[in-house]
């Protein structure tokens, strides 16, 4: 009996901002487990993907290059199955995803997307924003810089520019909430579930948790920010998940991001068999 076969393409470093080695282990892991069930697991880059000519079948990625998810796309549009799909990772860019999540009523903060040449200081003041979080529309964070805190609206109007000046177009201007800060981790169609507080573990990507502190342990509904999650992610259309979501004093949860497959790096190992066994009952039925 010929064994099955999955590509997987791992993400490059540059998308990975200060986890390369968190990221780069959960596919290593990934991609070793399905080879102790039985899988020939074909490993390709990023920049390799692009120069493949023979459509891959099955394929399991982190990818977020934009060149390799339109490949990808195209793939999948010619019967390629991939975990995730290419689509589900491009509805994480900020702009979309925003739109996404307000469209289908997944609680999320009020928002508004705008150009980096608009002047917003009336527009900010008029919906009442004081604080709040600018993050640029068009593709995950990279760097520091692609998401910032902004203290009043003439601030947010000073960060604007400085977008612009990076030659971004659009951003997404997310109002502050006070509460707990949350980060999570699923797989939908699985049992899956992991969260923790990441101030007081010091699980940072750039620094932000500071901004909300240390949590207060304020009471929520488990089963809520879980159902929540899933019908994010089925709005995103992404199996392997994660994000963050702020837990504010009335127990309301928030989602104020969402990721196609992070880096689990606090369950690691708990999370690897739930990955693999989900990429091999989506792709191939078992």
């Amino acid at each position: 009996m010929t064994r099955k076969t999955f590509t997987g393409i791992r993400r490059t470093p540059v998308f990975s901002p200060n986890h390369v080695g968190n990221d780069s282990a959960i596919f290593t892991g990934t991609a070793d487990y399905l080879c102790e069930k039985g899988y020939e697991v074909i490993i390709y880059t990023e920049d390799y993907f692009l120069t493949v000519r023979e459509n891959p079948e099955r394929v399991f990625t982190m990818l977020r290059d934009r060149d390799a998810i339109r490949r990808l796309q195209q793939w999948e549009n010619e019967g390629c199955r991939s975990v995730n799909s290419a689509y589900g990772i491009e509805n994480c860019g900020r702009e979309r995803m925003t739109r996404l999540l307000i469209e289908n009523n997944i609680p999320y903060p009020d928002s508004i997307v705008v150009n980096t040449g608009d002047n917003v200081v009336a527009l900010l003041k008029e919906r009442k924003y004081t604080s709040c979080w600018l993050k640029r529309g068009d593709f995950h964070a990279i760097h520091r810089e692609d998401v910032t805190y902004a203290r009043h609206p003439e601030e947010v109007q000073e960060m604007l520019a400085e977008y612009a000046l990076r030659d971004i177009k659009r951003v997404v201007i997310n109002e502050h909430i006070e509460g707990d800060l949350i980060k999570f981790y699923g797989i939908a169609g699985s049992s899956f579930f992991y969260w923790f507080y990441p101030f007081e573990d010091s699980h940072s990507k750039f620094g932000f948790e500071k901004i909300n502190g240390k949590a207060h342990g304020i009471p929520f509904r488990e089963d809520e920010l879980r159902d929540i999650c899933l019908k994010a992610a089925e709005v995103l259309q992404l199996t392997v998940y994660g994000g963050d979501c702020i837990v504010s004093p009335d127990g309301a949860i928030r989602i104020i991001d969402f990721n196609d497959w992070p880096s689990f790096a606090p369950c690691r190992r708990e999370a690897i068999p739930a990955i693999g066994d989900r990429i091999a009952k989506e792709l191939s039925g078992t």
